[in-house]
């Protein structure tokens, strides 16, 4: 690094001035984000052609990096977390988990090791405490912080390949999987697409899998699950991606330990409904599963980046994932990179910590009724409408079509084009659906009502686009 560059750097940190920049930056963003477009419109994207450049030869500025990003990157951006962003399970950002992440990037800690971070390594712990009560998981159940669902999976999933070998007498790791007894994969054939290819890294091939049907729900159908045995590694839905139905959660897991098998639960967004006093109806029996997945950066709104796997048997998911080496050093506290495969991360357990500190027990469980309640009255006020609702919405999903497939599609461009609202698009039962899903803390009863206005209109526009072109 040339020595001016370095004193650059250097008086940057000194003066604050980039970073009063950024603040100011960061608030303009803030005080618009409600009441901005859902998606941004064609003279924002146009304007990304300013990106479109090569690698400067010298160091440029930072005050105009940051000018550029928000001059050209802010009006571009998905207001996510506004209140009428139901396009994706994907949740807002809370206030001070925000700002607590803020403060953790300026650590700029790695948590892997307890030397590597102290404090870290004690937020971490506690959130693993307080998820596992939260969701009433069996004491001793050990979180490990990924980046979200997807990792959760393949981790959850891999200490279950490794726990069902090793009862085998066969050891994974050290042995592969060339002639490793044969292991069964009992999935749900709507399970979501992370789930299959989960299982198809860690070498169960997707032709191999047992596949058990759905009902009209999504949910796993008790009586197409085949027999199980010690072999068997079963994955159960808390959440369907679409309609947001749960697997009859109870009953698998019943059957799972009867055969000493090994229960993966999937609850990207759904899992959270087990802090709810409501909700938890859906999540009953999955304190027996062995390993979980979640997302705090969905229902919960922690900012992005932010999954969970969650395990009961705190050594076999230790042994299925981490790493050694002479330089690492463990001690008799909490070392993160035991629970994932990652050799280096982002500190995630601040703005978690900050989130269930934000909400506690009372707030989180608001949150998750909220969400839900919003949803009942999306659907019900687009019943009232003329739309029809093709699913039973018992969390934070609706599915809405028009009276034809055409006039489904098209009303769903004519929503996504307006900016009003944003949602996505689906097939469900056979048939194109418009898909909602309900997430963010910030959405308010206005909202809903703002955006099935927009749903209306949208085909309105439709309608009379389809006349206009007969």
């Amino acid at each position: 690094m040339k020595p001016g560059l370095q004193h650059e750097m250097l008086s940057a940190i000194g003066s604050r001035e980039l970073f009063d920049q950024a603040r100011e930056y960061a608030h303009a963003y803030m005080d618009a984000t409600l009441t901005r477009r859902a998606f941004p419109d064609d003279e924002a994207l146009g304007a990304l052609a300013a990106f479109d450049e090569p690698l400067p030869d010298e160091p440029e500025r930072p005050a105009e990096i940051l000018r550029m990003l928000h001059e050209h990157g802010s009006p571009a951006t998905v207001a996510a977390s506004g209140g009428r962003y139901f396009g994706f399970v994907t949740g807002g950002a809370l206030p001070a988990a925000l700002a607590a992440r803020w403060l953790a990037d300026v650590w700029d800690q790695n948590p892997v090791l307890y030397v590597l971070s102290p404090v870290i390594s004690q937020l971490e712990s506690t959130c693993e405490r307080w998820i596992a009560d939260l969701l009433r998981l069996p004491a001793g159940t050990v979180a490990g912080f990924v980046s979200g669902t997807s990792t959760a999976t393949l981790c959850g999933l891999a200490a279950g390949r490794y726990a069902l070998l090793e009862r085998a007498g066969w050891n994974v790791n050290s042995e592969g999987l060339a002639g490793a007894p044969p292991l069964r994969v009992i999935v749900n054939e709507q399970a979501h697409a992370s789930v299959f290819r989960a299982l198809e890294v860690l070498g169960f091939g997707s032709a191999r899998l047992e596949r058990a049907a759905a009902d009209d729900e999504g949910r796993m159908r008790l009586d197409s699950m085949p027999e199980l045995d010690a072999r068997c590694l079963v994955i159960a839905q808390a959440g369907h991606v679409n309609s947001g139905a749960f697997d009859p959660l109870d009953e698998i897991g019943d059957r799972v330990r009867r055969a000493n098998a090994w229960l993966h639960v999937d609850g990207a967004f759904g899992l959270w409904a087990a802090a709810s006093r409501s909700k938890r109806v859906l999540t009953r029996g999955i304190e027996k599963a062995d390993s979980w997945s979640v997302d705090a950066h969905k229902t919960l709104n922690a900012p992005y980046d932010n999954g969970l796997v969650l395990c009961r048997h705190a050594s076999t998911l230790a042994v299925a994932l981490h790493a050694s080496g002479s330089y690492l050093q463990f001690s008799d506290r909490r070392d993160g990179m035991l629970y994932t495969p990652e050799m280096s991360r982002r500190a995630r357990a601040v703005d978690l910590w900050a989130t269930l500190k934000a909400l506690g027990r009372s707030g989180v469980e608001d949150l998750v009724d909220r969400l839900c309640l919003h949803a009942e009255r999306f659907a019900a006020k687009l019943k009232a409408q003329g739309f029809r609702v093709l699913n039973d919405v018992v969390f934070n999903q609706v599915l809405a079509a028009c009276e034809t497939p055409e006039l489904t599609r098209a009303t769903l461009e004519h929503i996504q084009r307006s900016g009003e609202c944003w949602c996505g698009g689906a097939e469900w039962r056979g048939e194109p659906v418009i898909r909602i899903s309900v997430c963010s803390w910030a959405t308010t009863a206005e909202d809903i009502d703002r955006s099935v206005a927009a749903f209306v209109a949208a085909r309105e526009a439709a309608t009379l686009g389809d006349r206009q072109t007969a």
